[in-house]
């Protein structure tokens, strides 16, 4: 397999899956500004979305949308339990959790980058992303994953994203618990040897 990546972009989320399901990968990096892949190439030609993650599977077929792609590396190596069985409730609750981090909290940082975003929209993004924290909190009590005390896909996308406050000048702070929880699952060996593979750790 292959995968496409930005350091530190929402690929780092398949990225850490696939280390966590310990399987055997390529990295292809891309420059999301110029669409030029390391040792040339046009990455539009491979994803015409323009963006990462893209996984490319050993049979050559493409797979976008960081959702859909955690679940298939989950799905490939059912014994890890990085994704419950699928049909059952916990299942169902793991896709609730995807679905919250790519649509509540992705696409609000994801606004934040934009330079030409006005500051009081910004502003605006800002304030529904505190309160989407405020909620998030009190759901990790007592828990060290979101899952309760099994790390799965859904822990790897969400640190991701959460991975992107100091970028945008977001001071976590206010959420201890939310510091905490990111702090457990950046220890976790395969968590950094993703950090270290894209150079956001030394």
């Amino acid at each position: 397999m292959k995968l496409y990546y930005s350091p530190g972009a929402c690929s780092l989320s398949p990225h850490i899956a696939l280390r966590e399901a310990g399987l055997q990968f390529e990295l292809t990096q891309v420059d999301l500004k110029t669409k030029k892949m390391a040792g040339g190439g046009d990455f539009s030609s491979v994803n015409g979305k323009g963006y990462v993650p893209v996984l490319q599977l050993d049979d050559g077929q493409l797979l976008t949308e960081g959702p859909a792609i955690v679940q298939y590396i989950a799905d490939s190596r059912p014994e890890t339990r990085l994704a419950p069985p699928a049909g059952t409730m916990e299942r169902y609750r793991l896709q609730e959790w995807l679905n919250f981090i790519t649509a509540e909290l992705h696409k609000a940082f994801g606004a934040l980058f934009n330079p030409a975003a006005p500051a009081q929209w910004k502003e605006f993004v800002l304030g529904m992303i505190g309160r989407r924290f405020d909620w998030l909190q009190p759901q990790l009590a007592g828990r060290d994953y979101l899952m309760g005390s099994q790390f799965t896909v859904a822990d790897g996308y969400l640190f991701t994203i959460l991975s992107w406050a100091p970028y945008v000048k977001f001071d976590l702070g206010k959420w201890p618990g939310l510091v905490h929880y990111c702090d457990r699952v950046g220890a976790r060996p395969k968590v950094r040897d993703a950090l270290k593979a894209e150079g956001l750790i030394k």
